[in-house]
């Protein structure tokens, strides 16, 4: 093959050629000899560096250079463009020598990443792996990862880099699980998620809590509860609300969410008012409260939707209702069309009608009439020798004199003296008025009969108990 007299050594570069014709495998000489064709067209340059790779294939300056170069070239042209190939060739032609060095793998890996060869891309990744010692993994693995994070990738490739990336080192276990859930994978991010709380030695490398990660965790079982399967979500969820005290009320509301997309939905209203019942911080139930009432009020706006029948709908209940009386179980034909047969067996029970908007109204009603009952309860689950809210508890049930004296026996039993926030006698002297403004002067005596007899811190409250009780005998 003819080369072009354009490619032939010029007059300026006969010295440069006589010293490489006496020291052929001279570094120093090729190097200085690039230096000086700094300023020429590439095919020149291309030249040099060849004859020098031809004579010295090992050194990894020249391949490091002529390598720029070749990227160089390429860097505004298309992928699809043929001087691609050439690259790759010559990077291939590198590595026969230099398979030891990382940074000519990255090169490679990265002009490969950008020409979306996908198979070609993961097979050198490969190789590089294979090439070169352990320690030097950490730099193939970061660009490797970011490779099949790109759309368009097969998620099972994807995968497999991923889970081969934790057994060298499984520290970047929540790297994994931020991938499975950015592609939608929920079931295995649940449960490589709980793998990591059960492991008492694991820790963060990004500074996340257990409590962040259980929360996380919480997260993802309920709002993706029919997607997720496998694991106990609720044994799960009271594990956390167990373990950590912070955010409570957060964690059952979560619980209830997943029954909630579960449509378990009586179940999650047990949920809900267990989880009011057992909270010690207003704070906690003001957040279980308010999403069990926007809870309420969505099921009766869906119901309401529902309730638009078409007036076809209508006048056939209607001519089902005056039908002459007649065994509708024995019609065969009716028992075909189940949802018409139930409408006939079931007309004018409230509980299977579907306008049942009443009940739901109602539900939601006696929940905000009891939230004062509720907030009360929390207070007194801090502190139950708190006096003053137990007076207020008996004001909650102002009109139920059944409920306040229930509540008024409680107090006097729960509150211990020697304990209590407040002045306890009061309690046993509002006790027995009670019994007093409703005519009952024979328990109100029973009460201050009690109430003589308990140990008080001080003196003056036994005073007090006392002169209101001689005062009620007279």
């Amino acid at each position: 093959m003819s080369i072009s007299k354009e490619l032939y050594p010029s007059q300026d570069d006969l010295p440069y050629e006589e010293e490489i014709l006496r020291n052929p495998f001279s570094l120093k000489l090729w190097w200085r000899y690039l230096i000086a064709k700094s300023e020429a067209p590439f095919s020149n340059r291309f030249i040099i560096y060849e004859r020098a790779l031809k004579a010295l294939p090992g050194s990894y300056k020249l391949w490091h250079a002529y390598l720029r170069e070749r990227l160089e070239i390429v860097r505004n042209l298309p992928v699809t463009h043929p001087k691609y190939d050439t690259l790759n060739n010559t990077f291939e032609r590198a590595l026969v020598t230099m398979h030891k060095m990382p940074r000519i793998w990255i090169m490679y890996l990265q002009t490969l990443t950008e020409q979306k060869l996908i198979t070609r891309t993961r097979r050198t990744f490969d190789r590089a792996l294979c090439a070169l010692p352990v320690t030097q993994h950490d730099r193939i693995w970061e660009p490797y990862l970011v490779f099949v994070s790109q759309k368009g990738i097969p998620i099972e490739t994807s995968l497999r880099v991923y889970r081969r990336y934790l057994k060298y080192d499984p520290s970047h276990i929540e790297d994994f699980i931020e991938f499975l859930v950015n592609s939608s994978l929920w079931q295995e991010a649940a449960e490589r998620l709980a793998s990591v709380l059960n492991d008492d030695t694991f820790y963060s490398i990004k500074g996340k809590t257990k409590h962040r990660l259980w929360l996380e965790l919480c997260d993802l079982l309920t709002t993706h509860a029919t997607e997720v399967s496998g694991l106990n979500v609720d044994a799960i969820i009271r594990g956390g609300i167990r373990k950590f005290t912070d955010e409570v009320g957060r964690l059952w509301t979560s619980l209830a969410d997943y029954y909630i997309r579960r449509s378990l939905f009586e179940k999650a209203r047990d949920i809900f008012e267990e989880g009011m019942t057992t909270v010690v911080t207003v704070r906690d139930f003001s957040v279980i409260f308010d999403a069990y009432s926007q809870f309420e009020e969505s099921v009766i706006a869906h119901k309401m939707e529902s309730l638009d029948l078409s007036d076809e709908e209508e006048e056939d209940i209607q001519e089902d209702v005056i039908e002459e009386d007649e065994d509708i179980r024995l019609d065969v034909d009716l028992c075909k069309s189940k949802q018409k047969f139930e409408r006939k067996i079931f007309k004018g029970f409230w509980l299977h009608d579907d306008k049942d908007i009443d009940l739901r109204l109602a539900r939601l009603e006696h929940l905000m009439n009891r939230r004062p009952e509720l907030a009360n309860s929390v207070l007194l689950r801090q502190n139950p020798h708190n006096v003053e809210q137990w007076h207020r508890r008996v004001k909650i049930f102002e009109g139920s004199p059944t409920k306040q004296i229930l509540t008024y026996t409680e107090a006097v039993r729960t509150v211990d003296p020697m304990k209590a926030v407040g002045k306890p006698h009061t309690l046993w002297v509002a006790f027995a008025k009670l019994y007093e403004n409703h005519k009952d002067i024979a328990n109100a005596r029973v009460i201050f009969d009690k109430a003589v007899q308990v140990n008080y811190k001080t003196v003056d409250h036994l005073a007090s108990v006392c002169v209101c009780g001689i005062t009620n005998n007279s």
